[in-house]
């Protein structure tokens, strides 16, 4: 192959892995978090089981991307934040854009039949998680085709798919979820989606509902209120959460607690980036450049792992 053939494709190839969004996966960590909460780490095959689970969503997730970019392609152009993503500038066209879509499909379905699900006890979870990654699809393309033109459901949506997310790493491999870690959860991807609202509609100003059209149903203030209503709640349900009888009796310890400010840092740091710096926009980007959020991270799960094996 000549140079001039193989660089169209290593062109291809570099688009097809921007397409895909690989920096997203920091999100499909939730389906890791029953793992640690579910005091199974210790467990290889939930572990497997799990890693697994976390993959399948990374290619859902990147099949989803692929199919948003493709229906908002018309509104990406006019936004200068994604204008340049392939699917927009025209890089890549449909046929190479389905190809992708279907092929991380396939991936996450051949997935739910990996021996590391087909060996848990009952033989189920490779079904169950079938049934999450559908529901977790046939959700996007609702979002795509239009719900995510509704003010609040569409953020509501976004928050929903990692509850499913969470559910995979607990239910679908057979580890009890926490159900004021499920609440908790759904209090933190609420306060990140509306942060991402309003990042986008401060960032755009009278351009955003041409951007995206849910922008013009929104306004900063109420956003702002919506904002502090869910740190507030993430704080409450993380707290309870630490405190909990049954937190306790899972882990044999009250330890917990000690984390609880460390979030409340992490949590204010991130309305600081927000109101002061303009972030939010880009959650797992604003997630990992933020020296201070990478350092409240690494305590919070330093804290995390010396309370449980404490406790144990």
């Amino acid at each position: 192959m000549s140079a001039q053939e193989s660089r169209p494709i290593a062109t291809f190839v570099r688009d097809a892995w921007r397409l895909i969004r690989p920096a997203h996966w920091l999100k499909n960590a939730f389906v890791l978090v029953g793992l640690l909460f579910g005091h199974a780490w210790h467990d290889p095959g939930l572990a497997s089981a799990s890693f697994v689970a976390f993959l399948a969503f990374c290619a859902v997730a990147s099949a989803v991307y692929v199919l948003n970019d493709w229906f908002d392609r018309e509104l990406d152009r006019q936004h200068p934040g994604r204008r340049d993503r392939p699917i927009a500038s025209g890089r890549i066209g449909g046929a190479g854009a389905a190809a992708i879509g279907l092929g991380l499909s396939a991936v996450a379905l051949a997935l739910t039949r990996a021996p590391a699900l087909a060996a848990l006890p009952g033989g189920e979870a490779g079904d169950r998680l079938v049934l999450l990654l559908a529901l977790y699809g046939v959700m996007n393309v609702g979002y795509t085709l239009g719900l995510n033109r509704v003010p609040v459901l569409d953020c509501m949506m976004i928050s929903i798919g990692f509850m499913l997310r969470l559910l995979a790493g607990t239910w679908a491999i057979g580890i009890a979820p926490s159900r004021w870690l499920i609440v908790c959860g759904l209090a933190i991807t609420l306060f990140l989606a509306f942060a991402k609202r309003r990042a986008e509609l401060a960032t755009l100003g009278e351009r955003a509902g041409q951007a995206r059209p849910v922008l013009a149903r929104y306004s900063l203030p109420l956003l702002d209120q919506f904002l502090s209503i869910t740190a507030t709640a993430v704080l409450v349900t993380y707290s309870v959460y630490t405190v909990s009888p049954d937190t306790v009796r899972i882990h044999g310890t009250e330890d917990l607690l000690w984390t609880l400010p460390v979030v409340a840092y992490g949590v204010f740091r991130y309305l600081y980036l927000v109101f002061q710096r303009g972030a939010g926009g880009d959650p797992g980007h604003d997630l990992l450049a933020d020296a201070h959020l990478v350092g409240t991270g690494f305590v919070w799960l330093a804290i995390v792992m010396w309370a449980l094996g404490h406790g144990r």
